[in-house]
């Protein structure tokens, strides 16, 4: 996987758990204040987009986390 793949992983993961636990509707809702966590996720898309800032890259760049996968050229 690559960093953008990672990146849309993690985000869509995080809004699809702080939903399912700040939504009163879920079976396991545990507190609306669990939205805070999509508001944020969405905030950080949203200002990454024009800045280029992501500290999610920036961490799978430590782990080794390459931008695109290497072409396979004959």
């Amino acid at each position: 996987m690559t960093t953008n793949e990672y990146v849309r992983a993690f985000a869509g993961g995080f809004v699809l758990i702080s939903l399912a636990l700040g939504v009163e509707a879920s079976p396991l809702f545990v507190s609306q204040h669990f939205l805070w966590f999509t508001a944020f996720v969405g905030a950080n898309l949203f200002q990454s987009a024009f800045t280029g800032l992501c500290p999610l890259v920036n961490i799978l760049h430590k782990l080794g986390v390459k931008d695109e996968k290497a072409s396979c050229s004959s």
